[in-house]
């Protein structure tokens, strides 16, 4: 499970899916939906979050809008589109370290997108940015 940090913009065709699918996934863990995946860290920060569901949704609201700039139809009615949740942080070191875990994955998967890809990416509108070192909830 891979929840970016970084603006889905960044994300190829098979990042955005693979998104939107995990997203729904840890929204499903968030409400006690699911046996698997409920310690996995990449959930820490939206069950840290005030209103953990709404933190979910609010984040895949971005992943729909993301979406459907591209043409592709993700199913909204799976969520709270109207969430609204206070902006939770994340790390310089977080955004640097996801900036180089997809420039590999884009290597192999979409090498154009990696060629336009910017040196320092704009986080997902839900964070803001803070500095500090990876995130320890980070699995490297």
């Amino acid at each position: 499970m891979r929840l970016w940090s970084i603006h889905p913009s960044y994300l190829d065709s098979k990042g955005i899916v693979a998104l939107w699918r995990e997203g729904l996934l840890a929204r499903k863990v968030l409400r006690g939906e699911t046996r698997g995946y409920t310690n996995h860290p990449q959930l820490t920060r939206f069950k840290e979050a005030h209103v953990p569901l709404s933190a979910i949704d609010a984040y895949l609201a971005e992943i729909v809008r993301e979406a459907t700039v591209r043409g592709y139809s993700f199913d909204i009615s799976k969520i709270d589109a109207g969430a609204i949740h206070p902006k939770l942080t994340v790390t310089t070191g977080q955004i640097t370290y996801e900036r180089e875990h997809l420039a590999q994955k884009l290597l192999t998967r979409d090498p154009n997108r990696l060629l336009s890809l910017e040196r320092v990416l704009v986080p997902h509108p839900l964070f803001s940015v803070t500095e500090g070192e990876v995130e320890s909830w980070e699995r490297r």
